[in-house]
C-alpha cells in the first residue's frame, strides 16, 4: 500500500479510535493533543512540493532531513570518488543542493581541502582578472558536412533514458534546459512527449537497440528515425557505441521499471528486462561505422551527427580516425565518457573494472584525433563525474570543448542517492516509473532547481575562467592546472599529460 494512502487509512483508525475510546473514558480525548498535530503535519507534508521525500512519506520522511541536519558531525565525507580517485568532502554534494535550492553558496572557515595532500589541484590565477559573461560561454557544433550547427552551453544535461528515469524527472530536466538554454540528452531508451513538451533542446541518443526507431526485430528503421529526427525541438543526433558504466554490455531496463508507454516508446513488451545489444547490427567495423554517420546525418536534414563511446583499445580508436580520412566522413562530435560513469543498473565487474577513466580517454582521444588532423572537424564532448566549476575547467583543460552532467542533474532533482535506482523503489519519484512515487517528484519546482544548478555552476565557471585572467572556455590549457604529486613537487597538467 503506498505511504499516502496508509497514512490516511491510519490517521482515519486513529482519529477514530480515539472517539471511540472517549465514549468508555472521557480522558482519552486528551490524546488529540497528539493525534491531530501530527496528522495536520502529514496533510501538509503530502500538499505541499519542495520535498519529495516528504510528500511520499508523511511525517516518517522528516527523519531524513534530521538526520542530514546533523550529518556534518556524523559523516566527514560522503562515500563517493571524483575524478582522481579520492573521497569527495561533502560540501560538493552540498553545492549542488545549494545552488539548485537558491541558498547561500559560501562556505565557512575557510578551505575545506589539505593543500599539501597528495593529489591536490589548483588553478593558476592571473594579477589581472577579467570579466566573463556566462552567456558568450557556447561553443558551435558542427563541421562543414554539417547543414545546422548548434550552438551549444558548455555545461549541458547527459544522457538518462526515460524508463530509467521517471517521466516527471524528465519534463522537469527539459524545462529546465529551455529556461537555461542548455541541451538535454534523451539517454538511449529514444524520444517521449516529456522530451519535447517543455521545449527545451533535445539530444536524440541512439542506441544499440534503435528504441523508437526500429522495426519489430529490433534493427533499424530509417523511416521511423527520419520522421523524429527532423522535429524542430531534436538539435543533435548521438550515436552509442558504449557508456562508462557498463561498456560493451548494452543498457538494461529492468522489468519492474517497464510501463505501457514505455513499452510503446521503445517498441518492446512488458514481460521481461530490456537489455540492448551490445554492438550495433547496422554496420560493422570503422567504415560501416561512419557510413552510418553519413546517413543519420542526412536522414536528420543535416543536423550534427556525433558519437558517444567510452574508451578501450588505442588502436580501435586510431582505426576509427583512419576511416574518417578513408571515408571523408568526420563526426560533428565525439563523447568520451569515463569508465566511472553512473548508471541506475549495471553488473558489478563492468561497472568497476571495465572502460577507461574520463582523463586518460580523453586525453587519448584528443591526441590522436589532433595526430591525424582531424581535431579541429570535430568537438569533444566529456562525461563521468564532472559536477562543479572547477571539474568543468579541469576536464576542458584536458581537451574537452563541453561537458555533460548527469550525476549533478539528478542532484537537483532531488536524488537523495538512496540506490534504489534498480529496483523501482526511488524514494523522491526520480528514478522509478511506480505511479504513488513518482506523484511526489513537481516538475515545475524541480525545472526551476535544475535550472538554477546550471545557472549559478556556469556562473561559478566563468568566475573561475575571469580568474585566470581568461576570456573563453576554448582558452583553457593544460598548463593552467596544478597537480601535487607529493608533499614538494608540484607539476601541471601540461607536464603530465601534455599540451
Amino acid at each position: 500500500m503506498p505511504i499516502r494512502l496508509l497514512f490516511l487509512v491510519t490517521s482515519a483508525l486513529l482519529m477514530a479510535g480515539v472517539y471511540l475510546w472517549s465514549l468508555i473514558w472521557p480522558g482519552a480525548l486528551a490524546f488529540y493533543a497528539l493525534v491531530i498535530p501530527l496528522v495536520g503535519l502529514g496533510l501538509v507534508d503530502m500538499l505541499q512540493k519542495k520535498k519529495a521525500v516528504i510528500r511520499n512519506f508523511p511525517v516518517i520522511g522528516h527523519l531524513r532531513y534530521l538526520l542530514e541536519a546533523i550529518r556534518p558531525e556524523l559523516q566527514q565525507y560522503f562515500v563517493e570518488s571524483n575524478l582522481d580517485g579520492r573521497p569527495i568532502n561533502r560540501e560538493t554534494r552540498s553545492v549542488v543542493y545549494q545552488r539548485a535550492k537558491g541558498e547561500l553558496q559560501t562556505l565557512p572557515f575557510g578551505t575545506q581541502r589539505n593543500v599539501y595532500e597528495i593529489g591536490y589541484e589548483w588553478v593558476g590565477h592571473s594579477m589581472y582578472p577579467k570579466k566573463v559573461d556566462p552567456k558568450n560561454l557556447r561553443v558551435t557544433i558542427g563541421n562543414g558536412q554539417c547543414q545546422k550547427p548548434y550552438s551549444a552551453s558548455v555545461f549541458n544535461i547527459s544522457a538518462m533514458s526515460f524508463g530509467s528515469l521517471s517521466n516527471n524527472a524528465i519534463l522537469a530536466l527539459n524545462g529546465g534546459a529551455k529556461k537555461g538554454g542548455f541541451y538535454h540528452n534523451t539517454g538511449e531508451g529514444g524520444v517521449s512527449l516529456h522530451h519535447l513538451g517543455p521545449g527545451g533542446d533535445v539530444v536524440w541518443q541512439v542506441g544499440t537497440g534503435y528504441f523508437g526507431c526500429r522495426n519489430d526485430d529490433g534493427t533499424f528503421n530509417a523511416k521511423k528515425f527520419a520522421g523524429k529526427a527532423q522535429g524542430e525541438s531534436i538539435k543533435m543526433i548521438e550515436l552509442k557505441l558504449s557508456q562508462g558504466a557498463k561498456p560493451a554490455h548494452g543498457g538494461i531496463l529492468p522489468k519492474a521499471k517497464i510501463t505501457a508507454e514505455i513499452a510503446a516508446i521503445r517498441g518492446v513488451g512488458m514481460d521481461k528486462d530490456v537489455i540492448s545489444p551490445p554492438g550495433h547490427s547496422v554496420f560493422e567495423g570503422p567504415v560501416g561505422m561512419m557510413k552510418f554517420v553519413a546517413q543519420l546525418r542526412e536522414l536528420s536534414g543535416g543536423k550534427p551527427v556525433g558519437i558517444k563511446l567510452c574508451v578501450g583499445l588505442k588502436s580501435e580508436f586510431e582505426e576509427l580516425c583512419f576511416a574518417m580520412k578513408t571515408t571523408g566522413v568526420v563526426p560533428d562530435f565525439i563523447t568520451v565518457d569515463g569508465g566511472e560513469g553512473g548508471t541506475g543498473a549495471a553488473p558489478l565487474e563492468f561497472s568497476n573494472n571495465v572502460g577507461m577513466p574520463l582523463r586518460e580517454g580523453l586525453q587519448l582521444v584528443h591526441k590522436t584525433l589532433r595526430q591525424h588532423g582531424l581535431r579541429e572537424q570535430t568537438k569533444l564532448i566529456a562525461s563521468g563525474k564532472v559536477i562543479t566549476a572547477f571539474n568543468m575547467v579541469t576536464t576542458l583543460a584536458l581537451g574537452a570543448d563541453t561537458i555533460n552532467c548527469a550525476r549533478g542533474m539528478m542532484l537537483a532533482l532531488g536524488c537523495i542517492q538512496a540506490l534504489r535506482c534498480n529496483t523501482n523503489k526511488c524514494p523522491t519519484g526520480v528514478a522509478t516509473n511506480d505511479p504513488y512515487l513518482v506523484a511526489g517528484l513537481d516538475p515545475a519546482d524541480k525545472a526551476e532547481r535544475v535550472y538554477r544548478y546550471h545557472r549559478d555552476s556556469l556562473k561559478a565557471f566563468a568566475e573561475i575562467v575571469g580568474a585566470m585572467g581568461l576570456v573563453h572556455s576554448d582558452d583553457i590549457k593544460p598548463h593552467h592546472i596544478f597537480h601535487r604529486i607529493s608533499e614538494t613537487e608540484v607539476k601541471t597538467y601540461a607536464e603530465l599529460y601534455g599540451e
